[in-house]
């Protein structure tokens, strides 16, 4: 068994960023990944995804985005090559097709067991990325039904033909929804918790006023509940077709129709929530103050001579939309997931998961 000081496990951004800082301390170690560098945004992003991030925030330690296009949004075949010259500018020591299948506690350390022999590791950095997510009660639905999660997703004219149910509306469910009308199938998108936020403010990427905020640099210390916290949906936004606005309102501009969230399934037959008023005031709600911290913040600073005037962003008011559907009479012939990710580590046998799983940390 071979020793070494530290193995990271996942060659992504956080796996990446983990291997400069450890190559800047002098510290030995080596990265694994089961698939190649960014392997899921290779392999488990749809071809028209691009970052919700503007260029000039793709920034990690001792590297930031160096194109001529620093207010684009980046495709995920452009991120691919952005890391892969990250690693090279530091010689990030990768072993690529190795998967990590025990990690367990040993003398000196940790016994690290791969489809590529065993090492033993002083430390062991876990930065592999999350697993699709999919409600249990997709087990219900009728055989014949194609389900998809958006990691498998990769565009509309994969799919078989007919409409498509979108379960989801945070970033992801979104884009893919828009995407699916435009390419001129029929939509309907189950809509839970959501953050609206305009691609745009005053001027501005709301990225940029979320970072003058310090909205992007929460502690634990600064949050009511962190659980929840961590929880937060991503916001309905997109890189994509230049970067225009995208929520619930362009949806029913573009004919998708909009339901609550999705509570139930027997064989074809769908049900979804009366809840759809309360989901988009509380969003609504949620964007009335972030909007009115960037006004006061405006003030404070000085700034309203250098940027446009505040907007009005009209609240969304929607009605409570179908109580159920049968897809297969609805002309429905897929079920896209965009229910988001977890954090599974079946090959973790050291005790430092909760109840779900996933790694217990503070900060």
């Amino acid at each position: 068994m071979k020793a070494i000081d530290t193995i990271v496990i996942g060659a992504g951004h956080a796996g990446l960023a983990t291997s400069r800082c450890l190559t800047d301390a002098g510290r030995e170690h080596l990265v694994l990944d089961r698939g190649r560098l960014a392997e899921s945004w290779r392999s488990a992003r749809w071809d028209s995804l691009h970052l919700l991030t503007p260029n000039w925030m793709s920034r990690l330690p001792g590297w930031s985005y160096r194109g001529e296009d620093p207010d684009g949004y980046m495709p995920a075949t452009e991120l691919v090559g952005y890391l892969a010259g990250y690693a090279r500018s530091f010689g990030a020591p990768i072993q690529s097709w190795t998967a990590v299948t025990d990690v367990r506690p040993a003398t000196g350390g940790y016994q690290v067991t791969t489809t590529d022999g065993a090492w033993l590791a002083r430390n062991v950095v876990v930065a592999a990325g999350p697993r699709p997510r999919v409600p249990a009660l997709g087990a219900d639905l009728a055989p014949g039904i194609e389900q998809v999660h958006t990691n498998r997703y990769r565009k509309p004219a994969v799919l078989p033909d007919g409409g498509v149910l979108v379960v989801g509306a945070s970033a992801s469910g979104v884009q893919v929804a828009a995407e699916l009308r435009r390419a001129g199938r029929d939509v309907v998108l189950a809509v839970g918790t959501h953050t609206r936020l305009p691609r745009r403010y005053r001027g501005m990427d709301i990225m940029w006023w979320l970072e003058q905020l310090g909205a992007l640099d929460r502690t634990v210390d600064e949050v009511a509940d962190i659980d929840r916290a961590r929880r937060d949906p991503s916001s309905q936004l997109t890189g994509g077709n230049g970067g225009r606005g995208l929520d619930l309102s362009t949806l029913r501009d573009l004919g998708v129709t909009i339901a609550g969230r999705l509570t139930g399934v027997d064989g074809s037959r769908v049900s979804f929530a009366p809840d759809l008023p309360a989901t988009t005031a509380a969003a609504d709600e949620r964007l009335r103050r972030t909007l009115t911290k960037i006004d006061e913040h405006v003030s404070r600073a000085g700034l309203d001579s250098e940027v446009c005037p505040p907007e009005d962003i009209p609240a969304l008011r929607l009605p409570a939309g179908p109580g159920s559907l049968d897809l297969r009479a609805a002309g429905i012939s897929t079920v896209v997931w965009a229910t988001g990710f977890e954090f599974r580590y079946p090959w973790l046998r050291v005790p430092v998961t909760d109840a779900d799983g996933e790694i217990e940390q503070y900060r």
